[in-house]
């Protein structure tokens, strides 16, 4: 998907000549204002070069990091600054923490998807909800409830890519993943069985479809500093973000309303325990439609592509690395007591703790993997006050990536 295809065609070659025009007269105010160069890193891009490259941008942010562990991408608005150097890491996750968040600039940009969710606030906002996803995902209730959605999908999973060997047929294995992980983080939250694996949902293949446009349209507004204008007009890429987030809202405010209705007051079932997150929490009394929206769109957000593309990377791993895979499948015969030729529900029900307690290596491999391929290769900072610069900056981390 190219640049142009977020522009109206009219509008592309002004656009874009336009951007170049004040890409150069940004840079040469920018330089010629510094009095002591020495003082800041490198400029190596602009949210021009950005925009360019923005269907590899994170294979373009990593040539950039191997040149250098901290540089700056210059915006109209806003500076940025990436960095990979580990001090500068501890002291922005770390040391400083509470210097660094999310900021009223980023907000805007994430705020129509992810709205008051914990990945768009700061403060007291974001504490309280890092406290209540913390307090719900740690129950024991949960727990239990979430390990057997995801030993159910797995078998699911299982038995479609067994079917497609025997079979010979090729298949989308990270799509694959990526529909498994959208089914058991939805059971998981609402109680509910989507069942994109198979597709016999429409609705619900629709809007793991409209999720990850959203996703994409709204990574775009991080480059493109058009985006309110677009926003306004409702043209190009804001166009593809309104539509596909209304299919996005229509689901869950619906899935909402359903689980509300369905979940009995207390008083009619007091032994029953409610296992999925949304159901908790109404029986807390926490109803608010838009609140219930913004964290399940948040969980989403944090569990589906990030284990998707993590399970991608590790069976491409794992296959330029036969030896590393018959490793893995001789502790999992181990841990299990299985044979060769067990079948998969067999292999399911003997999947318990303690077994996947003994598969240090597959820990091992699936770290390895993470080190090299994180799933979350950026992380957006912005610091509240810089003394030196005496200016607002970004800070943005970068992942390993291929850097190691």
């Amino acid at each position: 998907m190219s640049i142009m295809d977020f522009l109206p065609i009219s509008l592309s070659p002004i656009a874009i000549s336009l951007a170049v025009i004040l890409a150069v007269l940004m840079i040469r105010v920018h330089l010629g204002t510094e009095k002591n160069k020495k003082r800041y890193h490198p400029v190596v891009a602009t949210f021009l070069s950005a925009l360019i490259n923005f269907s590899r941008l994170h294979d373009y942010m990593t040539e950039l990091a191997c040149k250098h562990k901290t540089y700056r991408v210059l915006n109209l608005f806003t500076n940025f600054v990436f960095t990979t150097d580990p001090a500068n890491v501890e002291y922005i996750l770390k040391t400083n923490f509470a210097n660094y968040g999310k900021g009223l600039y980023l907000y805007n940009i994430l705020s129509d998807g992810l709205g008051s969710g914990i990945f768009a606030v700061d403060g007291e906002k974001w504490v309280h909800l890092r406290k209540v996803a913390s307090n719900e995902l740690s129950t024991k209730a949960v727990r239990d409830f979430s390990g057997a959605v995801f030993k159910n999908n797995g078998v699911k999973l299982a038995r479609i890519i067994s079917e497609a060997a025997t079979s010979d047929q090729a298949i989308d294995i990270q799509d694959l993943f990526m529909k498994a992980a959208l089914d058991s983080i939805v059971k998981v939250l609402l109680g509910i069985e989507v069942d994109t694996m198979y597709g016999t949902n429409e609705e619900a293949t629709r809007f793991s479809n409209a999720f990850d446009v959203v996703n994409e349209m709204t990574l775009y507004r991080c480059v493109d500093f058009s985006w309110k204008i677009k926003k306004l007009l409702d043209i190009g890429s804001e166009a593809m973000l309104r539509k596909n987030l209304k299919v996005v809202d229509e689901f869950v405010y619906n899935l909402i309303k359903s689980k509300t209705e369905t979940v009995p007051n207390s008083g009619d079932d007091p032994h029953l325990k409610r296992r999925d997150i949304v159901s908790r929490l109404l029986e807390s009394r926490e109803t608010d439609p838009k609140y219930l929206r913004d964290m399940i769109f948040s969980l989403v957000v944090a569990g589906k592509d990030t284990t998707a593309s993590t399970l991608s990377w590790f069976i491409y791993m794992i296959c330029k690395h036969p030896h590393i895979q018959e490793k893995i499948a001789q502790e999992l015969r181990e841990a299990t007591n299985m044979k060769d030729n067990s079948s998969i529900d067999e292999l399911a029900d003997n999947l318990t703790e303690e077994a996947l307690d003994k598969m240090q290596y597959l820990v091992a491999a699936l770290t390895e993997t993470t080190r090299l391929y994180p799933a979350v290769p950026l992380s957006i900072k912005f610091v509240s006050w810089c003394h030196r610069m005496r200016r607002f900056v970004h800070v943005t981390i970068l992942g390993q990536m291929d850097l190691v």
